[in-house]
């Protein structure tokens, strides 16, 4: 099981708004696949998959606020 972090985004960023998520809970996801589409004040950019696998949860939907350091989703390892 591989949790799907966000990352941190440079200095004074603490937020971003998942804009767009590419895949649904159960669909099968490659290594470096654009997973999700965010937003800050800032820049608009597309974080990768970290893994190969199936999306086990996202935990977040589009619209919602995200602090760096929290789980966006989990997806299990293939």
């Amino acid at each position: 099981m591989v949790k799907v972090v966000l990352p941190e985004l440079g200095v004074g960023i603490k937020k971003a708004t998942v804009s767009y998520w590419f895949f649904k809970d159960g669909e099968r996801v490659k290594e470096k696949d654009d997973l999700v589409e965010l937003v800050t004040d800032k820049a608009t950019f597309n974080l990768p998959s970290p893994c190969t696998g199936v999306i086990a949860e996202i935990m977040y939907s589009e619209g919602d606020d995200v602090d760096v350091g929290q789980i966006l989703a989990v997806i299990n390892e293939e």
